[in-house]
């Protein structure tokens, strides 16, 4: 039995009605099968999201404040007023950032930006870079990806004389700032979609600018929209799917500089490229110092300029990555102290606050609990840092109701930032892990897999693989889908990787087979065995290499309810396969005083002979051959193994010996009668070396014999009894020990593995 690590919810869908869907769509079985697992079933819904165009952007001015933006902005560049673009240092920040920079330059704006650096400024609105622009003749002020935090911040700029024009998408306090203008799609009741990125919110005021859809800046609202994980659903899809094709067929000097240093393709480009390689090398300069490198990079027109930025991006992202691995390591620490509290609180001096949100992400991953990671400036007196969280528990709602302790925080359900005094911090603790305790049970700690829907093997193919794929993008909101496959056979399992801590599988079922790659998932060979039934679950993909395509299927989970079969027949050194057996859940089970003798000291739990087997662990090892086939059958019958594992191990082996033929019978019997007696104990050696026999052979015939009153002992002395009745030599108990002895091992110690595993389920059926 192999237990899912994960709480799998899976959908089940008509065969029936996806087949009719896929005829009545024209489109693969697998596709049909996605749409309707999505909610989309009917042809019409199917056709608007496979066809999706432009028509799927809105009209900017149904933002309520969007007129009168735009109309403050064309006043300030008809009287050459100095507009600062204020933004943020993560991706989707600096992406807004860039959208409306080249927005604004290309009307003829007198315009720069400014981005706050995270350890001198913090986050969002800052005082002193708002005195500054208005030192620097700034006379209209328009915030990006933030700001609707910043009450004081934005009440000092008004006072300053500056005009404010607000852009964000954040969740919003109590209290909104007293901007000019605001354009945010969670405060707007006229505006149809509500989960537009920071640039996606950049990119209607410069929709609404130019008055037409930018096709130019896409590819950065895609690159913003992907990395702030906003549900990619309504303009946000489209935006992402346009950005992406754009990308491939127009890339700017920025991304295939960004493309060069990550290592990939400009034809391979998608969603999982931005998220995972683009993605972090932008947010890396923000993390670690200022981000206006990644602006430079967007607003770079020379392949050399980009090469020289992107290179910058690369540099840091290797920085940040060990100092996320170096404090990762102290969190867990930390954490690992003690009981695990519903709400995780984690706090160092000399914490990069840059990287803390990452390292909330690695301890959500690892603990499936909300992660609260600070780093304390003790000059300072204050802990600041990020938070992520698990479904259940909505992160910002959570920390707000501790504004009385947490004066500056910002963020959404499922992450968040914060500076708290030091001398709140404990305080702060214990209300977390209070609140943790009253929202969430033990069912939110088990990790969650949706599975869209079950296949068969059947169905995948490279073509079906290929279908599904134009389905995306996929993101927050439209994940990828993961598919299950129910009770295939493992036909072969190996570790692979330079540490052998990931999985390779192969697969069978009805003819069909599939490769199985499960990354740090190596712990899983160690429980598989030949022939198990698995149901597996994981992203369908395509490994192509020299030219040829094959399916495969990414791991996520695995289970089977199959008992198994450890075949570890003939590996007389234990530690070769005693990593196997599940420490603390098996039983090791001998029939012979001397297996106990020659075993007990090198494994970790008492050897029980057979007779004394109480049952209260999962798994039996099978140390020895029992002696006859009853004593296997009182251990199967005692318990449901889960595992079984084989050594059977015997010093010496009856199948090899034999039975001594008729002819050797008859010429031993014949010996004898010669001979008015035989001594055995002296004699028979030489006898055997004359014949070319086993010693144990003439043995054996002599105890034969013996059990047939064929012969008697006389003064240690085989004497033939001539008046014995005739009888078959079957009838002896010797005989018939060795027989059956012969055909045990001729099933246990020498069948193939798959006749080994049907002959115990014969056994275990019989049980039941």
């Amino acid at each position: 039995m192999i237990q899912s690590k994960k709480k799998w919810s899976v959908q089940t869908i008509s065969q029936e009605q996806a087949e009719e869907f896929a005829k009545t769509l024209q489109v693969d079985v697998l596709v049909a099968k996605l749409l309707l697992a999505r909610g989309i079933d009917t042809e019409l819904a199917a056709k608007e999201f496979l066809e999706m165009d432009a028509s799927s952007v809105h009209d900017p001015f149904l933002f309520s404040d969007m007129q009168g933006a735009v109309e403050r902005i064309h006043t300030a560049l008809e009287r050459n007023e100095k507009i600062l673009v204020y933004g943020d240092y993560d991706a989707d920040g600096i992406t807004s950032v860039t959208v409306l920079m080249e927005t604004l330059t290309s009307l003829g704006a007198t315009v720069s930006f400014k981005i706050p650096n995270r350890f001198e400024d913090g986050y969002g609105p800052s005082e002193r870079l708002f005195r500054l622009a208005h030192e620097e003749g700034v006379s209209l002020l328009i915030t990006v990806d933030n700001g609707i935090s910043g009450v004081s911040q934005i009440a000092i700029a008004k006072e300053l004389g500056m005009d404010v024009i607000l852009t964000d998408h954040h969740e919003a306090g109590e209290v909104i700032p007293n901007a000019d203008f605001i354009i945010h799609p969670h405060l707007e009741e006229n505006y149809p979609f509500s989960d537009l990125a920071g640039v996606g919110v950049s990119f209607k005021l410069a929709q609404a600018l130019l008055g037409r859809i930018p096709e130019e800046y896409l590819y950065l609202v895609a690159i913003g929209t992907i990395a702030d994980l906003v549900p990619l659903q309504g303009e946000n899809r489209y935006f992402v799917k346009r950005g992406l094709e754009l990308m491939h067929t127009k890339p700017t000097e920025a991304i295939r500089a960004l493309a060069s240093v990550s290592g990939v393709e400009l034809s391979d480009i998608n969603e999982e490229t931005v998220g995972f390689a683009f993605g972090p090398r932008i947010n890396a300069v923000g993390r670690l110092g200022s981000a206006d490198p990644g602006v430079h990079l967007f607003r770079s027109d020379s392949k050399e300029e980009a090469a020289l930025y992107a290179k910058f991006l690369q540099d840091k992202n290797k920085e940040r990555q060990s100092i996320v691995k170096s404090i990762t390591d102290e969190a867990v620490a930390q954490v690992e102290t003690g009981p695990l509290p519903s709400v995780l609180v984690v706090a160092q001096e000399d914490w990069n606050p840059g990287i803390l949100g990452i390292v909330a992400s690695r301890l959500v991953e690892k603990y499936t609990r909300p992660a609260i990671v600070l780093g304390i400036d003790l000059e300072k007196r204050i802990a600041k840092g990020s938070a992520r969280s698990i479904e259940g528990f909505h992160l910002y709602q959570e920390i707000a109701k501790n504004r009385d302790i947490v004066p500056h925080f910002g963020g959404h359900p499922m992450a968040a930032g914060m500076t708290m005094s030091l001398d709140d911090l404990d305080e702060f603790v214990a209300r977390m892990q209070a609140q943790g305790d009253e929202v969430l049970t033990q069912d939110h700690f088990i990790p969650r897999l949706t599975v869209d829907i079950p296949v068969e093997l059947s169905e995948i193919n490279v073509q079906s693989i290929e279908s599904a794929a134009k389905l995306g993008p996929y993101g927050m909101g439209f994940a990828k889908p993961v598919y299950a496959v129910k009770g295939v056979e493992v036909k072969s399992f190996r570790k692979i990787g330079a540490s052998s801590n990931h999985a390779k599988l192969e697969v069978t079922k009805d003819g069909h087979t599939l490769d199985v790659i499960g990354f740090y998932q190596g712990e899983l060979v160690d429980q598989l065995a030949p022939m198990t039934s698995l149901t597996i679950a994981g992203d369908l993909q395509i490994n192509e290499w020299n030219g040829r395509k094959k399916p495969q299927l990414m791991l996520e989970d695995a289970m089977s309810s199959d008992w198994q079969l450890f075949d570890v027949r003939g590996i007389r050194q234990l530690y070769r396969w005693l990593n196997q057996v599940p420490q603390g859940d098996a039983h090791y089970v001998a029939f012979h005083e001397e297996t106990i003798a020659a075993y007990q000291d090198q494994l970790p739990e008492r050897i029980v002979k057979s007779s004394e087997l109480e049952p209260k662990h999962s798994s039996v090892v099978l140390l020895d051959m029992p002696a006859h086939e009853q004593q296997l059958d009182e251990i199967v019958t005692k318990s449901e193994w889960s595992r079984i594992f084989a050594h059977f191990f015997t010093p010496s082996e009856a199948f090899f010996d034999g039975l001594p033929s008729r002819d050797q019978f008859k010429w031993y019997y014949g010996f004898l009668m010669s001979k008015e007696k035989f001594a055995l104990k002296e004699q028979g050696a030489q006898l055997a070396r004359h014949k070319g026999w086993s010693e144990q052979t003439i043995n054996f015939m002599s105890k034969v014999f013996f059990e047939l009153d064929f012969v008697r002992i006389d003064n240690g002395h085989l004497v033939v009894n001539k008046e014995s009745e005739r009888r078959a030599l079957t009838e002896a108990p010797s005989y018939q020990q060795q027989q059956q002895r012969i055909e045990l091992e001729q099933v246990l110690l020498y069948a193939p593995y798959r006749e080994l595993k049907q002959w115990f389920d014969a056994k275990r059926q019989h049980r039941s």
